[in-house]
């Protein structure tokens, strides 16, 4: 299927993970220049994990942790901004959140403040180069660590809460979501909350729906990272798109995790049809071989999308989004000037 050149099309990103946002050679290049070794698969696009069982998930969390081991000190934490905004900007995407947890790269900064202070002021930098998405920033924590270093990281959060490129506007709970107990991280999403940040934990996505309406019913989320296991219980998926809660869908990672087992099998269109507000995510380039505007590709030759379809996916993705005015309403304009674009034949 043809159409309107989907780089050109203004959208916001909202699932991307700092480490896994590294091209390729950004990680060699780091690994050479500190004297670390890297797993040849690291390089390998389009791998596939099957999080059936405990060591699908552990090897992907090997792979990951194995490139955020090449990240040391200031200089390529702002490389990494830096690479995401202009690599996204490419592709369309006026607004990028940035998700990190600040906690893996304190020790080589001073502490968990100068990391997220370098992260915030790069991604104001980069902000204002031309070509480049803004950037703003999600603060996540780990479902692997104590509840109670998650209320830290959302005080952190708090202190640099703002609404425009540089400052942290979300704040998330990720990894294997199998582990930790949801109710129990709750107090930090209420700290978050208070400071007028979105939450947008992870859910529903190696667990099925029950997990997701664990999730909506303890931290009352404005966002789910991934979610699409909702579409399981036509209860839950209706709680979710009454509550207007958003779902982060990254179908390519979905696939190289073995959630499903082919890009035909991400029910995208189910969620579409159901009225629930989609914002497609890459989640982590680096690992799974696919960027943003490949989801929206395989939208449109996977799914069926047409154009017109396509474009309120753009829409859905900025009101899901927590960019200024200005940038949300530059977008709309910048979406319905390309559906105004003779569609390729």
């Amino acid at each position: 299927m043809t159409g309107r050149d989907l780089r050109l099309l203004p959208k916001a990103h909202l699932h991307l993970h700092f480490t896994g946002s590294m091209a390729p050679a950004t990680v060699r290049d780091m690994a050479q220049r500190h004297g670390i070794r890297v797993p040849s698969h690291l390089t390998e696009a389009g791998q596939r994990f099957d999080t059936g069982d405990e060591r699908g998930w552990f090897r992907f969390q090997r792979a990951y942790d194995a490139a955020r081991a090449c990240v040391r000190g200031e200089p390529d934490l702002r490389r990494i901004v830096r690479e995401a905004a202009l690599a996204d900007g490419a592709e369309g995407s006026v607004w990028l959140e940035l998700q990190v947890d600040p906690t893996s790269y304190a020790p080589f900064v001073g502490g968990l403040t100068p990391a997220l202070e370098i992260i915030l002021d790069e991604a104001a930098a980069v902000s204002r180069t031309p070509g480049a998405a803004s950037v703003a920033i999600m603060v996540a924590a780990s479902r692997m660590r104590h509840p109670l270093e998650a209320r830290t990281l959302a005080r952190l959060a708090a202190r640099y809460a703002g609404s425009g490129p540089g400052t942290v506007v979300a704040f998330g709970l990720s990894n294997d979501e199998r582990r930790g107990v949801t109710e129990e991280f709750a107090p930090a999403f209420a700290i978050a909350r208070r400071a007028g940040l979105a939450l947008a934990p992870h859910a529903g996505e190696l667990l099925g729906p029950a997990a997701v309406e664990e999730t909506v019913a303890a931290i009352r989320p404005d966002r789910l990272g991934h979610g699409v296991r909702a579409v399981e219980d036509p209860r839950v998926l209706e709680t979710v798109v009454e509550d207007a809660v958003a779902l982060e869908v990254c179908p390519g990672s979905n696939v190289a995790l073995g959630v499903f087992d082919a890009p035909g099998d991400v029910p995208l269109r189910t969620l579409y049809a159901a009225g629930a507000m989609i914002a497609l995510g890459a989640d982590d380039p680096l690992i799974f071989g696919s960027r943003l505007v490949d989801q929206y590709v395989a939208a449109r030759a996977i799914h069926g999308f047409a154009d017109a379809e396509l474009a309120e996916l753009a829409r859905m993705s900025v009101r899901a989004a927590r960019a200024p005015t200005e940038v949300a309403r530059a977008a709309y304009d910048g979406i319905d000037a390309w559906l105004a674009i003779p569609p390729a034949s």
